[in-house]
């Protein structure tokens, strides 16, 4: 709604910018300004201001700049109208009345939001009473304990067909408020009233103003068509515009700079378990334009967390369909995919929050995710199909409505395009392979460095995504591999193999399996060793690696390749690994003393350090 500007004035000069910004930033005052540490990204040195005089903030590092109201709603994700009443509270003034309609609106919804949390009350209620026994049991074997179903406020909600209804009946709640408020349903031809919500685990729903609007229920009998049930659309409640718990993770969120998007309640509450308080659910649905909006009112790049399963998959590509056009500077989605079988709950229950954190850190960015479906979607093996990939590409780009977003979108596919389609990489491409993104080794019949190629077919990229798996770089890879194909030829460099670092921790895993098999095993032959490899659980791995192109190329890893250029080939490749895993350490380490101290000495050694590091992954040496 639209406030009078008098009102709006009124709130800034009783409520001061310092003392909003000093709730959530340690302010220390200098001449007429405050200053303290930006809110909005990590620094060492204070770059934030903020002058009460003239009642603004302005954030130096960031370019961020606004009245007390922007600061709420940067900082808690809150709307305009949701700001103002926030500030006019704290400032002891009235809201101006609205217009008459709308006012009538607020005082319905109110009404409404009142009987849902009479509801809320019933369900806690009957949870702590016998009736609820199996409902309880039922939480606690999920891992759950009274803290947890507390702050989350769950309940219970009685077989008995009209518990709820006779309760809020003799509250005082009419039929219709009842109905409307999806709590009861009317069955047609009857003029009684039957509970929506039997026999079930009851979540409710909130608002962003932290206001119970729905419910949603997890049935107890597995017999029950719909497992989990949502409140129908009401006056209060629109799925596609809500997410769950997104005003209990608001202020984590704001805090780590970082949004998880979950599908289900549990996952959210499990994710808190492990100490993940910044995870919000779509409801079981696609994300939507308005909840991608809701998403950006909290952090820049919120991560989808997709379960590890075709469904997880689609669900992904829809999403990026819906936030391409909505792409702005700085705002974009980026998607994490679950081991398959898993989903956030498993994982942080069996493996801790650890667990989780892994999957975070290999998430794929909007644009990564765009390239691997339209990689999947079909075979570019021929001028046509090229075409046809490229037209799809483009295509997509078009969606998207900022001019600047547009116009970077489309240079980087350009410059994947280019890569993919290099006649040099042809000889992959009926495999659907590419060499965007090159490594190299030694390829001892010609006398020169082989060009290892970065992906493997559409197909195994596409399976990698949804099984949760790191696509594996190919020069780590084809090096486990060489070795054991080779294990008699290469046994005397077990050491090498050894200290080697790896960058992905499923090599990493298997590096190690193969130094203890060869450390505690009786003698092995390379048939020998890769039969031990399958029988301890690592059959999908080998397969991943030998599906490689680089397998059937390389001559330190074919299986028929002179034992000379196998282990000279071999070592050349371990050497430009352990030299590229050392520049990248330093590379990180002159970045940290670049951003703690920028000068031209440690401006030119970042630089002598990338250039290096391009030299040895994207020439090719004789």
């Amino acid at each position: 709604m639209a406030y009078p500007r008098s009102f709006i004035e009124e709130i800034k000069n009783r409520v001061s910018v310092s003392d909003i910004v000093g709730q959530k930033v340690k302010l220390t005052r200098r001449g007429r300004e405050f200053v303290g540490l930006s809110p909005f990204k990590n620094e060492r040195t204070p770059s934030f201001t903020v002058n009460d005089e003239k009642q603004f903030y302005h954030c130096f590092s960031t370019g961020k700049h606004g009245t007390v109201f922007d600061f709420l709603m940067e900082t808690e994700g809150l709307g305009f109208p949701e700001a103002v009443e926030r500030l006019a509270a704290r400032a002891g003034i009235q809201v101006p009345a609205q217009d008459p309609r709308m006012q009538e609106k607020e005082e319905k919804n109110a009404s409404l939001i009142d009987v849902c949390e009479m509801a809320s009350v019933y369900f806690k209620t009957r949870l702590g009473g016998a009736t609820g026994r199996e409902a309880y049991e039922y939480l606690v074997k999920r891992g759950l304990d009274d803290k947890l179903i507390q702050s989350f406020g769950l309940g219970y909600a009685p077989a008995d067909r009209v518990g709820l209804t006779r309760h809020l009946r003799d509250q005082g709640i009419a039929d219709k408020d009842i109905i409307e408020a999806g709590l009861a349903v009317q069955p047609e031809g009857r003029s009684d009233l039957i509970d929506r919500f039997r026999d079930r685990v009851m979540f409710p729903i909130k608002d962003s103003r932290d206001r119970i609007i729905a419910f949603g229920g997890r049935a107890l009998e597995a017999s029950v068509p719909a497992k989990y049930l949502n409140s129908p659309e009401t006056p209060l409640f629109h799925k596609g515009r809500v997410l769950y718990n997104f005003a209990k993770a608001r202020q984590s969120a704001f805090d780590t700079k970082t949004l998880l998007v979950v599908e289900g309640y549990m996952d959210v509450i499990g994710l808190a378990r492990g100490g993940f308080n910044n995870a919000v659910a779509s409801l079981g649905t696609a994300v939507t334009e308005e909840q991608i909006s809701l998403l950006w009112r909290l952090v820049e790049e919120p991560v989808l967390c997709l379960d590890g399963d075709e469904a997880g998959l689609r669900a992904a590509y829809r999403v990026i369909d819906r936030a391409l056009p909505l792409l702005k500077p700085g705002y974009s989605l980026r998607f994490a995919v679950l081991p398959q079988g898993k989903d956030p709950d498993d994982l942080v229950r069996e493996g801790g929050a650890e667990a989780f954190n892994n999957v975070l850190e290999r998430a794929n960015s909007l644009i990564d995710m765009l390239w691997e479906r339209e990689l999947a979607y079909a075979p570019y093996d021929t001028p046509e199909r090229r075409a046809a990939f490229s037209n799809r590409l483009r295509k997509a780009v078009r969606q998207i409505e900022h001019m600047d977003v547009r116009k970077f979108y489309g240079e980087e596919i350009k410059k994947r395009l280019d890569a993919l389609f290099d006649p040099a990489n042809r000889n992959t491409q009926a495999n659907g392979g590419h060499s965007y993104g090159a490594n190299y080794a030694r390829q001892k019949s010609s006398g020169t460095f082989y060009k290892f190629k970065s992906g493997a077919s559409a197909e195994a990229r596409r399976s990698a995504l949804v099984s949760g798996a790191v696509m594996l770089p190919p020069r780590e890879a084809m090096i486990i591999l060489g070795f054991i194909r080779h294990y008699n030829q290469l046994l005397a460099h077990l050491s090498q193999l050894e200290k080697l670092d790896f960058v992905t921790d499923d090599l990493k895993s298997l590096r190690d399996a193969i130094v203890d098999a060869i450390s505690h095993n009786a003698p092995l032959d390379s048939g020998g060793l890769k039969g031990h490899l399958i029988g301890i659980g690592f059959e999908n791995l080998m397969t991943r690696l030998e599906q490689l192109p680089d397998a059937r190329m390389l001559d330190f890893v074919r299986p028929e390749s002179d034992p000379e250029d196998v282990v000279s080939g071999w070592l050349d490749a371990v050497e430009l690994q352990h030299r590229l895993i050392t520049l990248t350490a330093e590379k990180r380490e002159a970045e940290t003393d670049l951003a703690a101290d920028t000068t031209q000495e440690n401006f030119e050694r970042l630089m002598a350090i990338e250039n290096e590091i391009s030299t040895l992954e994207s020439k090719t040496l004789n």
